[in-house]
């Protein structure tokens, strides 16, 4: 849960993230390797969905949520 907890919130209010936010991740058993993987992870997947959204690009018809 304190890994959801610190995606959705990088997620919708970065502008919020605190070390807390990090030392939570810490008092739960994730290393700081691992603190940096989930950072980066949900960094990446924004970025990706905000160059999509950007340059206009659609889901494959093929792929659920199409609007089909």
């Amino acid at each position: 849960m304190a890994m959801l907890s610190y995606a959705e919130k990088l997620t919708l209010r970065p502008g919020d993230m605190a070390e807390a936010d990090v030392v939570a991740l810490r008092d739960v058993g994730f290393s700081d390797r691992d603190v940096l993987d989930i950072c980066e992870s949900v960094a990446y997947y924004a970025y990706v969905n905000r160059i999509a959204d950007g340059l206009g690009v659609t889901i494959e018809s093929w792929l659920p949520g199409d609007g089909e």
